[in-house]
């Protein structure tokens, strides 16, 4: 069967990727060899490109026949004329978070590949559905509007190279049923029915969830309007960082009274931004964010009081004089009573359940840190 690309919703849907320019060199495609992948790999090839197209496939060696299907796309992909890149995890076996340790490993391949290859652009096979499954996923572990934003159509996977989901406006049934109606092969990955992931149990819950309304297209819908506020946000608190940011070295020191003065939706993402300036370790969580924020310097600021908390491995201090300094946290330090009554702020809390923003494998170089907490 053959289709022009304004008659081909998956032609239609990848041609702007595929624009001289756009991927500044190689282009790579995340192919595991379900039809979602599959369908992103035979459209390129028929779209064809300006730029070279490889193929990468993630092994994690997790079960059992994972080698023979990797086999089977780097076949696929060499009938096509795609030179292909296996690429396998080394190391222990994931303790916990399976699927979210081995989404972290494989963006993490992929960005490694694309540097060893040239390519600017990696292209996923994401799905409507899989937007829905993230959104819902973001839902239920209590996310702010940063989480609830879901994937992004396009953003950084590292310095140098972009991330891109073209297919993410179509519904997985499309996919599949492009492939099937082009004789096409594809793989089934066990684990997508496996009731042990999270994901997977949602994605078992979605018929029902449709029937009374909240389909894949509307979850995705609240997505893209919780990114348009989020990104508003974020631009805001951005600017609001920067006017308010008095040095950097050896502290952090922000004019707390303007960042007092701020809507509290734009004073947060600030002290977001002062905390990963300043070098904030370990995992960042919104809800602890939340109460260093509303529960102790933002008060302390409106009522004159000078307020300390240690978070994230840095001291996070508003003093009398209207100011939020930020400093490295001493190693070993007896904790004070201000600090010792908010175990939460100091890690010691019960697991976070927020899931933010995408992350980035790497900070880039130049330009200022996501705002929210990431997941």
């Amino acid at each position: 069967m053959s289709d022009t690309a304004d008659e081909d919703p998956l032609r239609r849907a990848l041609a702007p990727w595929l624009e001289p320019g756009r991927a500044g060199g190689t282009i790579l495609l995340a192919v595991s060899g379900g039809p979602d992948s599959t369908a992103l790999m035979q459209a390129a090839a028929q779209a064809g490109a300006s730029a070279p197209i490889h193929v990468a496939t993630v092994d994690h060696r997790l079960r059992p026949g994972s080698a023979e299907e990797a086999a089977t796309v780097a076949a696929e992909a060499g009938r096509l004329g795609m030179p292909h890149h296996l690429l396998v995890r080394d190391g222990a076996p994931f303790e916990s978070g399976i699927q979210s340790a081995a989404r972290d490993a494989r963006y993490a391949l992929l960005a490694s590949c694309a540097r060893g290859i040239g390519a600017g652009l990696v292209l996923t096979g994401h799905t409507r559905d899989d937007q829905a499954e993230t959104v819902l996923m973001r839902l239920t572990a209590g996310s702010g509007p940063g989480g609830l934003a879901g994937m992004r159509r396009e953003r950084v996977l590292a310095p140098g190279i972009r991330l891109g989901r073209p297919f993410l406006d179509l519904a997985k049934a499309d996919l599949v049923a492009w492939c099937e109606a082009r004789g096409i092969a594809y793989l089934s990955d066990p684990s997508n029915a496996n009731p042990r992931f999270a994901r997977a149990r949602l994605r078992g819950l979605l018929p029902r969830l449709a029937r009374d309304g909240l389909t894949p297209a509307r979850l995705a819908r609240l997505a893209e309007r919780a990114a348009r506020d989020e990104d508003a946000l974020t631009a805001t608190a951005r600017t609001a960082f920067e006017t308010a940011l008095h040095a950097e070295s050896p502290t952090l020191c922000l004019d707390g009274q303007a960042v007092a003065a701020l809507p509290d939706a734009v004073a947060l993402r600030v002290l977001a931004l002062a905390m990963e300036s300043a070098g904030a370790a370990g995992p960042d969580r919104l809800e602890r964010l939340e109460r260093l924020a509303f529960d102790a310097i933002l008060p302390a600021l409106r009522e004159g009081r000078a307020v300390r908390r240690t978070l994230r491995s840095l001291v996070v201090e508003a003093t009398r004089a209207g100011k939020i300094v930020l400093a490295p946290a001493p190693p070993r330090r007896t904790l004070t009573s201000d600090a010792a009554g908010a175990p939460e702020l100091l890690g010691k809390g019960a697991a976070s359940t927020y899931i933010g923003a995408e992350r980035r494998l790497e900070r880039p170089s130049t330009g200022r840190a996501p705002v929210l907490p990431k997941d």
